[in-house]
């Protein structure tokens, strides 16, 4: 192994000239050690680099004296002079600024890095930057955080996940340390699965996605966890009304190894039991969720990380229904620098999310299961063959197991059978390759291209059903014809054509010395469908991999845009217009209800997609004043070909709003130092209401009348707004003390908005209980009152 990887470092330098020299090494963070992400080193004549994903940068330049300009945001910039006449190993650590007005007479330089990359339709958030921003009952919350953002929504309070650019829920890549997260939230979408103590940065693509990520077809959140300080040990403790959280770091090895552990819990289940009402005393309701880290260095280049999440969710009444979810995520990954050009890593990646669901009757106990497992093996290279490019290479094969729906049902009457159903699991292999090259033209102009081709294969073991299908194409249990048994690793359905090709294409031109244009497209291919007919991602929605009657979807996006920096990059302008086309989405046939069955197929419908939209962002990123002010135009709309019966009709076949479809979206983002130990922060939304389907008729059926409505998502539930405030009070530290506390005061929904999480419809009744022949909307708020909320946390 240690002969073919110089071999391969061999081949690779004998590409550059025998002139040039190359600086290399890794950035870092000042007081905890851990590699900084996108950090910038740049020289006096613009030529520079950008540290990868795992803090390590490398630049190749004609011998010579250089001045090098080192740069995070929120962080102190650092410059050094330095002899390049030969190859150098140097590691930079910047120190954190203590305040960003501060920061600004730090620096002393352009914030424009915004102005010089091929990125667009992207945002970095450190822990930092989201900790300012006020949250639900006082918890830093990651999800709710880049909904604030441009063209990220969610469908209401109480719901989970996100929409990025009208897509679902599901067409988002969550990505924490590279382990795919199924199931993003806690308690229903309350708060998410992410502690932000443990929390170092995350990145989302919104489109111009790069190569390396793939299997989503709107967005990718990628969330780092801390690494742990190699210098010094550490901590926070947290004290919330409804959770209470704790993280504790520090050197396993001094400068040589280093550990994060962090743990969180939520209490509302030990305050209903409080109550005296048994009816309420005795519902389950919490959350907990842990994190841990470890990293050692075996030599400056050779190091090795292992990463683990565990989340688990609980909620149950007594002698009615009872639900359990949970994540788990585990990462062990080995860098490995071949030479000062060429850096390597490996990974090995588990994710695990299942579900149970139960019903607790008098008479009889169900309990349903579901689940989704995958195991993913990739190699990644980052080679920096000079200073004008930086590609990345590598491949992965991700190997599925899902679960879909097995149930069990023990009835109290010894004299009624038992009933054990258990659909069967399906199992899949999806292997990609990709290349991709960060070209930095000249100091106005630069190009990332890229190239991602993806495969997949559905395999057994299992037994397929055949159809004759109907003349729409679509299939249904009166025309099955037979069934097809398929051997383990026999291959049931290949998708490994042209098709699997995905390119992407950032282009960065600077336009001026404050302003750069910029343009992206990207074709994304996504092999597993969330199956859920609700408006929201609840934890008992079903995963299922593309199949003989289930096609993979695939989405492709262009966007264009400007960006304006003004006094030195202070505040920064952004406006980008993008178009996303989208094909084989599936959704329900009308009114169909598919609890518990093999051939799902006989209850979906395929169609299409399309998004388009105007976001403009104005950032205000350093001074005693922060924040952002937000807008995006959009639409999201589906188009379903007409099928061959009524309940095959949706919206008869014409396009329809998506759920997800919220013309206006704005929002306002600011954060004030007032004094060094108290600071005040605010955010204000609007977002237009999300589409529901009003009855346009009524039909009877055995004496009962039922609403019904032949066209979809045809009305609108009210506006929605919000406004959020919080202080942060800092107590002095003194000097003989080695912590440091805080208070925060927040109030969430401020003057107490009903907002509608949804619109329902129910017969009116007379007084004796009969129905009139009316029937009445009523509008759903799941928080329709102003929310206190106050937080004790503990640094040290």
């Amino acid at each position: 192994m240690k002969k073919w990887l110089a071999f391969l470092g061999l081949a690779f330098t004998l590409t550059t000239q025998a002139q040039n020299v190359t600086l290399s090494g890794y950035i870092r963070d000042a007081a905890s050690g851990e590699e900084l992400i996108s950090a910038s080193i740049v020289n006096e004549s613009r030529q520079g680099t950008v540290t990868n994903i795992y803090g390590f940068y490398s630049l190749t330049l004609p011998a010579g004296e250089y001045t090098f300009t080192i740069s995070y945001i929120g962080y102190e910039t650092m410059t050094k002079k330095i002899n390049l006449s030969a190859s150098q190993t140097i590691n930079f650590e910047l120190k954190e600024a203590t305040n960003e007005l501060q920061e600004v007479q730090v620096t002393a330089k352009k914030l424009d890095e915004n102005l010089n990359r091929a990125e667009m339709s992207t945002t970095q958030l450190t822990a930092k930057q989201i900790k300012t921003i006020p949250q639900f009952l006082g918890e830093f919350d990651v999800i709710r955080s880049i909904t604030l953002l441009p063209g990220v929504t969610t469908v209401g309070e109480g719901a989970s996940g996100f929409n990025v650019r009208g897509g679902k829920t599901d067409q988002n890549l969550i990505l924490l340390d590279e382990a795919p997260v199924y199931n993003s939230s806690h308690i229903f979408g309350f708060f998410s699965v992410f502690n932000g103590d443990a929390v170092r940065d995350l990145k989302l693509y919104k489109g111009g996605i790069p190569a390396p990520f793939g299997g989503r077809l709107s967005s990718v959140l990628d969330v780092r966890q801390k690494e742990g300080n190699t210098k010094e040990y550490g901590g926070t403790v947290g004290l919330g009304l409804l959770s209470s959280r704790v993280m504790f770091e520090g050197p396993i090895v001094q400068d040589k190894a280093s550990f994060m552990v962090a743990g969180r819990r939520s209490y509302q289940d030990l305050l209903l039991r409080l109550a005296p009402d048994d009816d309420i005393n005795s519902i389950i309701a919490n959350f907990y969720d842990l994190n841990a880290k470890v990293n050692y260095k075996f030599s400056d280049k050779s190091r090795l990380f292992l990463s683990a999440y565990y989340g688990k969710d609980a909620f149950g009444v007594p002698g009615l229904v009872k639900f359990n979810w949970g994540n788990l995520g585990l990462t062990g990954r080995w860098n490995y620098l071949i030479n000062d050009k060429l850096f390597l890593n490996v990974s090995t990646i588990y994710s695990d999310y299942d579900y149970a669901i139960g019903f607790d009757f008098p008479t009889v106990q169900v309990d349903n299961i579901a689940y989704i497992n995958n195991q993913n093996n990739k190699v990644a290279f980052s080679w920096f063959p000079n200073a004008k490019h930086q590609v990345n290479f590598g491949g992965e094969a991700v190997i599925y197991d899902f679960e879909p729906f097995s149930v069990n049902a023990n009835f109290a009457d010894s004299n009624i059978a038992d009933i054990s159903i258990e659909l069967q699991n399906e199992y899949a292999v999806e292997p990609a390759f990709y290349i991709e090259d960060n070209w930095k033209v000249n100091n106005r102009l630069t190009i990332r291209g890229g190239l991602r081709y993806s495969s997949f294969y559905n395999v057994g073991a299992r037994d397929v059903v055949n159809y004759n299908p109907t003349s729409a194409g679509t299939y249904r249990n009166d025309r099955i014809i037979d069934t097809t048994s398929f051997g383990s690793g026999e291959i049931i359905a290949a998708f490994d054509g042209l098709q699997g090709l995905e390119p992407r294409l950032g282009i960065n031109y600077k336009s001026s010395e404050n302003s750069a244009i910029k343009f992206s497209y990207n074709r994304m291919r996504q092999y597993i469908h969330l199956i859920s007919n609700t408006t929201s991602s609840l934890p008992i929605d079903t995963w299922r991999p593309a199949g003989n009657y289930i096609n993979p979807g695939t989405a492709d996006q262009v966007a264009a845009g400007i960006n304006r920096n003004f006094k030195d990059g202070e505040w920064q302008l952004s406006v980008e217009t993008y178009y996303k086309s989208l094909r084989d989405l599936v959704d329900y046939k009308n009114g169909a209800q598919p609890t518990g069955v093999d051939n799902i197929e006989v209850d979906l419908m395929t169609g299409r997609g399309r998004s388009y939209g105007v976001e403009v962002q104005l950032d205000k990123k350093v001074g005693a004043l922060t924040g952002w002010i937000a807008y995006t135009y959009s639409r999201s709309e589906l188009q379903v070909d007409l099928g061959a019966t009524p309940d095959e009709w949706i919206n008869f076949g014409e396009w329809y709003a998506a759920a997800q479809d919220k013309p206006h979206d704005f929002a306002l983002v600011a954060a004030y130092a007032w004094k060094p130990n108290i600071s005040f922060s605010g955010s204000f939304i609007y977002q237009t209401g999300k589409p529901y389907t009003y009855p346009e008729a009524k039909s009877e059926f055995d004496g009962i009348l039922y609403p019904f409505s032949l066209t979809r998502n045809n009305a609108r539930t009210p506006a929605y707004h919000r406004l959020d405030l919080s202080m942060d009070v800092k107590i002095p530290n003194k000097k003989d003390r080695d912590w440091e506390g805080s208070w925060n005061f927040g109030v969430y929904n401020a003057y107490a908005r009903k907002n509608a999480f949804s619109i329902f419809f129910e017969e009116v009744l007379d007084d004796d209980g009969n129905a009139t022949g009316e029937t009445k909307a009523t509008q759903l708020s799941i928080f329709a009152t102003a929310i206190p909320t106050i937080t004790y946390t503990l640094n040290f």
